[in-house]
C-alpha cells in the first residue's frame, strides 16, 4: 500500500483532516479521487461457483 501517496492525495489534493482520512474506506477514498475502472466486487453467482468447487468439510482426525 502506497500510504504516502495515499495521505499526499488525502490530506494535500482532497483536503481532508486526518481523522476524515482515517475514517474513510478504501472504496470510499478511491471514488472521491475519481478512481475508476476497478473490479466490482463478488456477485452472487461467482460465490455459488466457488462454494460448489470448494465445499467445506467436515473435520475428523484424519483432516483436523
Amino acid at each position: 500500500m502506497d500510504w504516502n501517496g495515499l495521505l499526499q492525495a488525502g490530506l494535500g489534493r482532497l483536503h481532508l483532516r486526518p481523522a476524515e482520512f482515517w475514517a474513510l474506506t478504501p472504496i470510499e477514498l478511491q471514488l472521491m479521487l475519481g478512481v475508476t475502472g476497478t473490479q466490482a466486487p463478488m456477485g452472487r453467482m461467482r460465490l455459488d461457483d466457488l462454494l460448489k468447487a470448494y465445499p467445506d468439510e467436515p473435520k475428523d482426525e484424519e483432516n483436523g
